[in-house]
């Protein structure tokens, strides 16, 4: 989100002073790094949980356009830059490659049908195919098909419009090309502290994490795209909009096969439906991963718990995020989720077999030396009061949080995350300096063809920007 901003800042306002300060020793260590997240370019192409069911047997497309339409905004941004020869090649990054959803069971079928119906229909979707032919699908999924049930009944969708996306890299490209343009990108310097001064600037406190000192930055504009770690700074900050807001810190486990057999029968990501009670976090998924020249699987994810907020936090980090602004909040959400409670401790108590017993549900053969568990990143979701009941609700998305005067800016929150980072950065832009959007707005509509208006409802204007990034991006399977 900040390398975004950045970028969008260089476009808009290449005249103003940008500093950048990463806690760690290099950027993107965090929920941007390759490994620490799904890498799937949110699209909601195979993402099950943005077309939820509703009672009457159809889907509702609502969230999925959405979603798919931020990511065609990140997609001409990224196009944009890279014809101006700002990220270096687009292969660095971003990859064709097919998304597939993948159900079982004559529910999950009659829902996949409904799902298609209601997708298919709609331009962003254009494409989508469908299947409950296991002889398709041993085509389009053969490691998953191989040794299953042929009685079993199975149904799925398949766009080939699907991309895997190293965010790690992105944000690199992104932060080398800001230090290129004069920005100042400081590593090992954590922020400590955010106060106003009297002129209304905000005085940042950091400090140096290798050496120990301290040093004081005045600033007109703060944002803080601090990953899990913006609520304790945003708190600091003491700005009104904050309070009544929450987090709750969930960590991620993947299995991980770099068998060069297994990977070259699965080219794809395939997502398939969380357990009846689990929350829209725990959505199983096997995605092919292309991360630096290395081909992966990856399958999960199992949910972790610690209360550090960030990969490299502190055990406080948690408690120390209670204040008696949001303690009702937390509490209320708290009761309110139970299941989610009871779902992470059996999580946390499952067994190296129990794990392979769930990868098997989606790759039958699946021997369990040839799997590997690791830790993905941390993720904080985000814990508001719902002004309609006035009680603490969790919220599995991304909150971006804007002081009353626009002169700060925090990001809260996780999935679809880095694939909408473009359109976040957009919305904090218009919401921090609306009165500087009209003098901004030909640069942005250059950078972004489409910007202020709606694909969904112009096919030509979509044709047009899909035409545009599959040749800037390279992306030709």
């Amino acid at each position: 989100m900040s390398a975004t901003l950045t970028a969008l800042l260089g476009v808009v306002a290449p005249q103003w002073s940008v500093t950048v300060f990463e806690s760690a020793a290099e950027v993107a260590g965090e929920s941007s790094d390759a490994w620490n997240n799904a890498g799937t370019g949110h699209a909601a192409l195979c993402e099950l949980n943005y077309t939820p069911a509703v009672t009457d047997g159809r889907v509702d497309p609502a969230k999925a356009l959405t979603v798919n339409e931020q990511f065609q905004v990140s997609r001409q941004f990224w196009s944009h830059l890279v014809r101006a020869g700002l990220t270096g090649s687009p292969k660095e990054f971003i990859t064709p490659l097919p998304h597939v959803s993948f159900v079982t069971g004559e529910d999950g079928r009659a829902y996949m049908r409904a799902r298609h119906e209601a997708l298919a229909a709609q331009p962003l979707f254009a494409g989508l195919q469908y299947t409950e032919d296991t002889g398709e699908l041993a085509q389009w999924i053969p490691l998953m098909m191989a040794g299953r049930d042929p009685r079993q009944v199975v149904a799925a969708t398949r766009s080939e419009a699907g991309t895997d996306v190293n965010f790690g890299a992105l944000t690199r490209l992104l932060f080398a090309d800001a230090a290129d343009r004069g920005v100042a990108v400081h590593c090992n310097q954590r922020v400590r502290d955010l106060r106003r001064d009297t002129d209304g600037r905000w005085v940042v406190t950091v400090r140096d994490m290798v050496t120990g000192e301290r040093r004081t930055v005045r600033a007109r504009f703060v944002f803080v795209g601090a990953g899990g770690g913006a609520l304790p700074l945003l708190q600091r900050a003491g700005i009104p909009e904050i309070r009544g807001f929450g987090g709750f810190p969930v960590s991620g486990k993947f299995l991980r096969t770099r068998s060069p057999e297994l990977v070259g029968m699965h080219q794809a990501k395939v997502y398939g439906q969380a357990a009846i009670g689990a929350p829209p976090m725990s959505v199983p998924h096997l995605d092919l991963r292309l991360i630096d020249g290395d081909h992966s699987l990856l399958f999960g994810p199992y949910a972790g718990f610690s209360p550090r907020f960030l990969k490299a936090g502190s055990l406080w980090d948690l408690p120390g995020s209670v204040r008696p602004g949001n303690v009702g909040t937390m509490l209320g959400a708290g009761a309110a989720n139970i299941p989610l409670t009871n779902y992470l401790v059996r999580e946390l108590l499952q067994s190296r077999s129990a794990r392979h017993r769930t990868l098997t549900h989606f790759v039958p053969t699946a021997e369990e030396h040839d799997w590997d568990l690791i830790t993905a990143g941390h993720r904080v979701q985000v814990i508001k009061r719902d002004p309609a009941t006035g009680r603490g609700v969790l919220q599995f998305g991304t909150e971006l949080v804007v002081g009353g005067d626009g002169s700060i800016a925090g990001l809260l929150g996780a999935s679809p995350g880095a694939s909408t980072a473009v359109s976040a950065m957009l919305d904090l832009l218009e919401r921090a300096f609306p009165d500087r959007i009209p003098a901004w707005r030909p640069a942005l509509e250059e950078a972004i063809p489409s910007y202020g208006r709606s694909l969904a409802d112009e096919p030509v204007l979509l044709g047009q920007v899909r035409a545009y990034t599959t040749q800037a991006l390279e992306l030709v399977a």
